[in-house]
């Protein structure tokens, strides 16, 4: 089962999302209930909202990287390491993905919830182990990506 502690340093995210918390939760109940990998499982994840100047400060300090961006991801653990520890361990902590709500594209509400949806999916599909550094990375992560935003459609 997958769950996920929601922080917020950024207020302008009220104004998109009322209730983070709740948001998340109604979703990753119905990711959990279509994607039966992890149910015997409790694996769990930190998202930050935030927004420009925070994103651009981790990216810097984190990647070396002085931009801002839409998502970052922190994992805990390689696809290999991970895959030992959900072998042994009935809780696992995945890591970190922060989303910097300036650089989400959106003409309305419809559009932000898809937009937000992919943001975290992506990032928790890092979270995974998963990476697109190769043509052939990136195609699968398309795939995970569009199956997970299925699930909770």
């Amino acid at each position: 089962m997958i769950k996920v502690n929601v922080i917020s340093n950024y207020n302008k995210w009220k104004k998109y999302l009322k209730n983070p918390n709740s948001y998340l939760d109604k979703r990753i109940k119905k990711l959990n209930r279509r994607n039966k990998l992890y149910n015997k499982k409790l694996i769990f994840f930190t998202l930050l909202l935030s927004g420009n100047i925070e994103t651009k400060n981790l990216n810097k300090k984190f990647r070396k990287i002085n931009k801002t961006t839409d998502v970052l991801s922190f994992p805990f653990y390689n696809k290999k390491d991970l895959k030992r520890k959900l072998a042994k361990n009935k809780e696992i902590y995945l890591g970190d993905i922060v989303i910097n709500l300036n650089k989400i594209k959106f003409k309305n509400s419809k559009e932000f919830n898809f937009e937000f949806n992919k943001l975290w999916i992506h990032g928790l599909i890092h979270l995974l182990g998963h990476d697109h550094k190769k043509d052939k990375d990136f195609y699968n992560m398309q795939i995970l990506e569009k199956k997970f935003l299925s699930y909770i459609d």
